[in-house]
């Protein structure tokens, strides 16, 4: 079992004819997704890396019965392009694009809400199940099957821890980049019960960052209802007061959102807090182990 994603994942890429668009339908399909269709307005009847091409979202749904979106059109579509996808009856949308207009995705996330489709971004690495299946941008090479989860509000960052587990012989049963923007449509709590739920997690990573509430909310959430060992981590510990740092929803203000409140709620739920990232794996570790006696 996988979280949101497994083998019967259709993927639909939109804006596959573009160069992100093209590279990842590869990488996608490299890693083991289906990847059914492409979405590029004009381009119906061709084919990108094998994959048949269709003008709308609708078309491609009706053709191959996809069940899951990649969305790599550039910011100035993307609501379109997700709403598009919505009402053909997709029930994932992964948002890769970045600098979406923040009342943008006000719009986007409340109507997938209204119709009970669920957003993982915007700017995003989206999400990955090893072996089954991935939608998104996460390099194929950090993975290996395993049973610690991920979920995380940063890109690179996540690709690194990944890529520890992977190096001390654990592996990971799913793992979903949520996004860095102020309105993302999956967060921390959202994506906890799923983890919870799944019988092939054994224990969570959790990596956050400076800014908003998300952390301290997914702490309150771990202390009442979540029972499987968390490790975590927060980047960003020597910003600079109200400094923004990278990701749009990464800002401090009024001394809420800082790395420090943010661990001290986390350790206070009882999960173990790395100092740095390569501490990372030898906690899960840890944790697994204690998890087991």
């Amino acid at each position: 079992m996988s979280v949101l994603v497994d083998r019967d994942t259709r993927v639909v890429v939109q804006g596959i004819t573009g160069h992100q668009g093209t590279v990842h339908a590869r990488e996608m399909r490299l890693f083991g997704t289906s990847v059914v269709a492409g979405v590029t307005p004009g381009k119906a009847g061709t084919e990108v890396e094998g994959v048949p091409v269709f003008d709308s979202v609708r078309d491609a749904v009706e053709a191959t019965h996809a069940n899951a979106s990649s969305i790599f059109v550039p910011a100035p579509y993307a609501r379109d392009a997700l709403l598009e996808a919505v009402d053909a009856g997709i029930r994932l949308c992964v948002v890769v694009t970045e600098h979406i207009p923040f009342h943008d995705m006000l719009v986007m996330y409340h109507y997938a809400r209204s119709k009970g489709t669920r957003i993982i971004g915007p700017n995003c690495p989206g999400i990955a199940s090893p072996g089954a299946s991935k939608v998104g941008i996460i390099p194929n090479v950090v993975f290996r099957p395993g049973r610690i989860g991920v979920i995380s509000r940063s890109g690179t960052l996540t690709y690194e821890i990944v890529s520890g587990i992977k190096e001390t012989g654990l592996g990971q049963s799913t793992c979903i980049g949520l996004g860095g923007d102020p309105v993302v449509g999956t967060t921390f709590v959202d994506a906890l019960p799923l983890f919870e739920a799944d019988p092939d997690t054994d224990a969570l990573v959790m990596v956050g960052e400076i800014g908003g509430t998300a952390e301290e909310d997914a702490a309150e959430y771990i202390r009442h209802h979540f029972t499987k060992p968390v490790v975590a981590y927060i980047a960003g510990r020597s910003a600079p007061p109200g400094k923004r740092m990278g990701h749009a929803g990464a800002i401090i203000t009024r001394g809420k959102g800082t790395a420090q409140t943010k661990v001290a709620a986390l350790e206070a739920a009882g999960a173990r807090v790395a100092r740095l990232p390569y501490e990372i794996p030898t906690l899960v570790g840890e944790a697994v182990r204690s998890a087991r006696r």
